[in-house]
């Protein structure tokens, strides 16, 4: 009987991974299924493997949903974080091994003893970040380990970025995955360890007076970071008990930070106030969010020249102030209408190249003497559709999936990883797949 793969989610970070399955399927004579509510997107992402099967589904109809992960030995979901957890109640009930990029979150923590229990397998957090940053950390960390080198600071940045030649607007910004957790990001705050003390940022402040790091690169130069949720928690599970610095951070150009900034003081990105958007211009919504939140002064300080000239520049860059576009998205909050500019905005055209890059600085004590090595990654796109954000978060989920579906991935339990099983031949498959890391003592 053959084996089967079933995929939910074909939107853009799945292009990758659809294109990876849908060569490997075919070569080792597996079924392969993309599951989506977009028929016309899977069959288009499907055009080149007629071998592999389209599923027009709606994700929140148990009945079909419980039926189609039946047929798959293994379950990849690419959904939207929030439905993770029903999928993998699924997977759970019904014996199924479970591949996310997503974060593992509480709900699916409280799975972890039964999981176990069934012998099966859920791999969370496979993806770029967090996934390929989790490997190589891991992977460069139990090298300066097995050296006798004690790790005292780690530092851990990503981002998904514009390349340079692509790069034509203010904010050095297009969007090239989920725009809603791109409008989100953040909303936590950050919580990381500096110099032994633990730092809490909270969201409002999170943007500000922002610290560069070096990309190492000529063309990118340098970046600003703020920090990603609870850095702290990772670093047990890295196993960096010396470490009194140890953070993971967003890449940004130091333009967007600034700009960002703005946006969170302008309260756009505010998702309780509602407003009846139906027949409203991006306009005539912004003159009645000023009014509402009372910020009429503020607007006019950051589109002051003297005060913030290059903030002004980014702001009209989105065009709140003279933007005709019919919102028609009913009742709905600040953060949508930004998502709906920015989408509008910060859309990759056809030939756009985008950029990830990730970056690892750690310090170690090695007889005596302290060291500093930098790891770093850098990886293009083709165009709009072959996104470097779609390498980096589809082919570590694919290249586990084909791990997992012939037995070289052994684990049973909830994992993230950090595991030499899995980061091992993740990483050389990566690596023959053009996603390799460069290192340099500093």
């Amino acid at each position: 009987m053959k084996k089967t793969i079933l995929l939910f989610g074909a939107g853009k970070s799945a292009t990758c991974c659809i294109d990876y399955l849908g060569k490997i399927s075919g070569k080792k004579s597996w079924n392969f299924i993309v599951a989506d509510s977009n028929e016309d997107l899977i069959r288009q992402k499907l055009k080149a493997f007629p071998h592999a099967s389209a599923l027009l589904i709606d994700i929140g109809e148990e009945v079909h949903r419980r039926k189609a992960i039946a047929t798959a030995d293994l379950v990849i979901s690419m959904l939207p974080p929030a439905l993770h957890f029903i999928v993998a109640q699924d997977c759970l009930a019904l014996e199924k091994n479970l591949l996310t990029a997503s974060y593992v979150d509480e709900k699916m923590k409280s799975l972890a003893n039964d999981i176990k229990e069934k012998g099966l397998l859920f791999i969370n957090e496979i993806g770029l970040d967090p996934g390929i940053d989790h490997m190589s950390a891991m992977q460069l960390i139990d090298t300066i380990k097995e050296s006798g080198g004690i790790i005292t600071s780690f530092k851990s940045h990503c981002g998904g970025l514009i390349a340079p030649e692509s790069d034509d607007n203010p904010w050095h910004y297009k969007i090239t995955w989920n725009p809603r957790n791109i409008v989100l990001a953040g909303k936590g705050g950050s919580t990381f360890l500096e110099a032994g003390k633990e730092i809490h940022i909270a969201y409002e402040d999170l943007f500000t007076d922002k610290d560069l790091v070096d990309t190492h690169d000529e063309t990118v130069g340098s970046l600003a970071y703020y920090g990603n949720r609870d850095s702290i928690s990772y670093k047990k599970l890295y196993d960096l008990s010396a470490a009194d610095t140890f953070i993971r951070t967003t890449l940004r150009h130091p333009a967007f930070c600034r700009g960002w900034n703005a946006i969170i003081s302008l309260k756009l990105t505010d998702e309780i106030e509602q407003y009846d958007t139906d027949g409203k211009t991006v306009k005539a919504f912004f003159e009645e969010h000023i009014k509402r939140f009372q910020i009429s002064d503020l607007r006019l300080k950051l589109y002051n020249e003297e005060t913030g000239g290059a903030v002004k520049v980014l702001l009209e860059y989105l065009d709140f102030e003279h933007d005709t576009t019919i919102i028609d998205k009913g009742i709905c909050t600040a953060v949508d209408v930004l998502q709906l500019v920015m989408e509008n905005k910060f859309a990759l055209a056809q030939e756009d190249k985008d950029m990830i890059v990730m970056l690892h600085e750690i310090k170690y004590e090695k007889n005596n003497k302290e060291h500093n090595v930098c790891s770093s990654l850098i990886v293009k796109g083709k165009n709009k559709l072959h996104t470097a954000m779609a390498q980096t978060v589809g082919l570590p989920l694919a290249i586990a999936a084909c791990l997992v579906m012939e037995d070289k991935i052994k684990l049973t339990g909830l994992h993230i990883p950090i595991v030499k099983e899995i980061y091992e031949p993740v990483m050389k498959q990566l690596a023959e797949e053009g996603i390799c890391f460069s290192e340099k003592e500093l």
